[in-house]
């Protein structure tokens, strides 16, 4: 549909002196840093794939499912008219596009899919996402973490790494046996430990005789920060009998039922509140432990390390962002006789926002070509 401007002609005044929105802008084909990086890191064969992208997330209609998603922030059902338990969250269908688009185009699993440079395209693929809205980029990215933690329990990655890594995105609350693709989730966090997650009180009770790694067990506690709660299924910390260890639990059991994952409220927070951030309960919530039994630190540490290198990614993208748009104000607003840009000032402060940006970029797609050169001991000790 057409774009229509605002009015600038007003019965008092003209305004005039002031820029376009930043949109409808390639935000690939305009970004030189990222370009270069992409080509250093071997990614040339990314380049038509990342065009396009650059272009939907710099339209002037994904810029509006940012707003939208962020203005109409998401509520918890806890129950239905009728007293039954639901624990859903509810979101903008602006909210839904934007996962769509991400996931769609390989946010999560471009790293896992492709024969070069997965890791590089992965990270220019949400370097550009989360310049078009940063709260759907917390799902994404916790699904793309979650495959080399799922790898230490072959029979749980054979059942969900398929689903992980589709190109696709389903956002129906049924069981994961009934979807194309999902989405993969984090909870580990506690009240009285906060990051220090071997003060956790959650204890995990086998449901038979059968122990340790692909053992199902039920779960019992609480997790005082869940991240995007409407996924599929969550790598989660309990304590089992012979210590604290990684378990996997869906949302749905196999029998069809609801698994007693229950979201006490959502977090009011500060930032990325398009995004649901939840506290939870666990009522005997069954999972199925991966990796090894007392390791668990030690098997979801593969999901957060990657997770974080995600924070590397967001950063930058916020930092490009802010300084896109002040280029882009400056380069058009003019005061005392020339455009922002010319004031000599003015360029001093520019030059350094681009600089802080092109250096974190910078080492960001570094650290990306390092992952994806994980065999070379350099590159390996670098990661």
């Amino acid at each position: 549909m057409p774009h229509f401007r605002p009015r600038q002609s007003l019965a008092t005044h003209e305004v005039t002196n002031q820029p376009p929105p930043f949109e409808d802008i390639n935000l690939y084909d305009n970004d030189a840093a990222l370009m270069g990086a992409v080509e250093a890191g071997g990614g040339d064969a990314h380049e038509q794939r990342l065009s396009a992208f650059g272009a939907r997330c710099g339209s002037a209609e994904v810029i509006e499912w940012g707003r939208l998603a962020n203005c109409n922030t998401p509520v918890l059902k806890n129950f239905d008219r009728y007293g039954h338990r639901l624990d859903e969250v509810e979101f903008h269908p602006a909210y839904h596009e934007l996962m769509t688009l991400g996931l769609s185009a390989g946010v999560a699993a471009g790293a896992w899919t492709v024969d070069q440079a997965g890791h590089v395209l992965h990270s220019a693929l949400l370097f550009l996402m989360g310049q078009a809205e940063g709260g759907v980029c917390c799902p994404m990215s916790m699904t793309y973490a979650a495959v080399p933690a799922l790898l230490h329990e072959p029979r749980l990655a054979d059942e969900w790494i398929p689903r992980a890594t589709a190109l696709a995105y389903d956002q129906r609350f049924i069981p994961a046996a009934g979807k194309q693709a999902v989405t993969i989730g984090m909870a580990m966090t506690e009240k009285q430990g906060g990051s220090d997650v071997r003060a956790n009180t959650t204890r995990a009770h086998p449901t038979g005789t059968a122990t340790g790694p692909g053992a199902a067990y039920e779960l019992v506690g609480h997790k005082y920060f869940v991240s995007a709660p409407m996924c599929d299924a969550f790598l989660v910390l309990a304590q089992a009998p012979g210590g604290l260890s990684c378990f996997l639990l869906p949302r749905w059991r196999p029998d069809g039922t609801k698994n007693p994952l229950q979201v006490l409220r959502l977090k009011r927070k500060m930032g990325n509140v398009s995004n649901a951030s939840s506290e939870t309960e666990l009522r005997g919530a069954l999972a199925w432990m991966v990796g090894e039994e007392g390791r668990g630190v030690r098997t979801i540490i593969e999901m957060v390390a990657m997770t974080r290198f995600d924070c590397m990614i967001g950063s930058s993208a916020g930092q490009r962002m802010a300084v896109a748009q002040a280029l882009h104000h400056c380069g058009i607003r003019s005061a005392f006789g020339r455009r922002l840009a010319e004031q000599p000032l003015m360029r001093n402060v520019l030059a350094d926002l681009a600089l802080e940006h092109e250096g974190a970029l910078a080492l960001t797609m570094r650290v990306a070509r390092a992952l994806d050169h994980r065999d070379d001991p350099h590159e390996d000790a670098l990661v």
